[in-house]
């Protein structure tokens, strides 16, 4: 089987935060981007980051941590865009994880679940915590196509309605694949969301 490989989308503009979010120093040193790509590396067979034009700082953090980093110029069209392009980009993987850039907390074990679980043949696969959908979220090599013609900025929403028969759910002890960063008080709950792997 090819390669699983995680879609790390970190070309947001932070608009919310007030600052680049994703070079937000964490208590433990890390910045947010780079233990996001770090969690995904360790879970995932490669890691292919998107980031906005200008995100040179970024692009040599993650390109440090292994990453492959592209820059999609159509990053202000938001997350829709940044997404099929990471899917174009990559097209011949056996199936892509998609993560965002500002959930440092999810825990590479569960990131590898969801990988394993694309690979034991799940057309859609993501994480659940106490009965909730959380990140990252697996798509197998056939719905590629689908996912390259998505538009909007939806993410992939249209995808995984028009086959929620097939999402496979892998249960989590694993909050962090609810818990993102949009504002500066989200930064507040760090001590509850510490990684601990």
């Amino acid at each position: 089987m090819g390669s699983i490989v995680g879609i790390l989308l970190a070309a947001g503009a932070s608009r919310r935060f007030g600052a680049d979010k994703l070079t937000h120093i964490l208590p433990d040193g890390d910045l947010v981007a780079v233990r996001a790509c770090r969690n995904l590396l360790a879970g995932t067979d490669e890691v292919l980051a998107v980031v906005r034009p200008g995100s040179e700082e970024l692009i040599a953090l993650l390109q440090a941590e292994g990453a492959k980093v592209r820059i999609c110029t159509d990053a202000e069209r938001g997350m829709g865009a940044s997404l099929v392009f990471g899917i174009r980009a990559c097209p011949d993987a056996a199936g892509w994880l998609i993560t965002l850039a500002d959930m440092p907390w999810i825990e590479p074990a569960t990131i590898r679940k969801v990988a394993d679980t694309l690979r034991s043949g799940a057309a859609i696969a993501a994480p659940c915590w106490q009965g909730r959908r959380g990140h990252p979220v697996g798509f197998s090599r056939n719905l590629g196509p689908e996912l390259a013609a998505m538009s909007g900025d939806d993410g992939a929403k249209t995808v995984i309605q028009a086959h929620l028969e097939q999402l496979r759910l892998v249960d989590c002890d694993d909050a962090g694949v609810l818990r993102d960063i949009d504002k500066p008080e989200d930064l507040q709950f760090l001590t509850k969301f510490k990684k601990t792997s």
